[in-house]
């Protein structure tokens, strides 16, 4: 008998290492006070995040799409002594959530806020990234992905959240904008000779991307 995919995920959460108290206080905060509190990245994902930085030991990090800081903690943690994180939001009602809850992890040096508006932002950045997640609006993300790949070092890795959407990308007549923009994505990625790529079915599905 096939398992709830639910009840999967249950079990899941249940056998991974229990968030830090204000990974889950910031979890809380979000269900309580947010309309889409699935934007976070929540405790399985959040705990891969800092396992992959963990595993890379990446020094320069690029977010985009910070929402209220959850995922951008989670790697940050992971980060060798001199590593940095670079996280981008355009919601400016997040700000003080972010900005509170990292300075509560003691992680403000290591992680550098930008407010704005991801793809005037994006063009503005110097130097070359080893990680970048990307986790913002899903119509932009097709965009996003040409603006970063020059800016990833050959051997660094590009994770994009949410790319299954629900499993909306497997309706090849999806007439909705951001469906549509994540199945241009999911092809242009996976035909890019530039890259090699798994998408892995992880809670809404998360593309690791390598560059060559």
């Amino acid at each position: 008998m096939q398992a709830d995919a639910f009840l999967i995920d249950e079990y899941a959460s249940q056998h991974t290492t229990d968030d830090d108290e204000v990974l889950r206080e910031l979890y809380r905060y979000v269900h309580l006070h947010k309309l889409n509190p699935r934007m976070a990245a929540g405790p399985v994902q959040g705990k891969l995040l800092e396992f992959i930085c963990a595993m890379l030991k990446p020094k320069k990090v690029l977010e985009v799409g910070t929402f209220c800081g959850y995922s951008a903690i989670c790697m940050a943690k992971a980060l060798p002594e001199d590593g940095h994180l670079t996280t981008i939001e355009a919601d400016p009602e997040c700000e003080d959530v972010i900005r509170s809850f990292v300075e509560k992890v003691s992680l403000t040096e290591k992680i550098t806020l930008m407010m704005g508006d991801a793809k005037l932002i994006i063009p503005t950045l110097s130097g070359y990234f080893d990680l970048v997640f990307i986790d913002a609006d899903k119509v932009s993300y097709p965009y996003y992905y040409e603006q970063v790949l020059p800016k990833v070092k050959s051997g660094g890795f590009i994770l994009a959240d949410n790319v299954l959407w629900d499993g909306k990308v497997l309706d090849g007549a999806a007439r909705e904008k951001d469906t549509q923009a994540l199945q241009r994505f999911n092809d242009m990625v996976n035909s890019d000779d530039r890259v090699e790529n798994v998408l892995l079915p992880l809670r809404d599905g998360l593309m690791v991307i390598r560059k060559l």
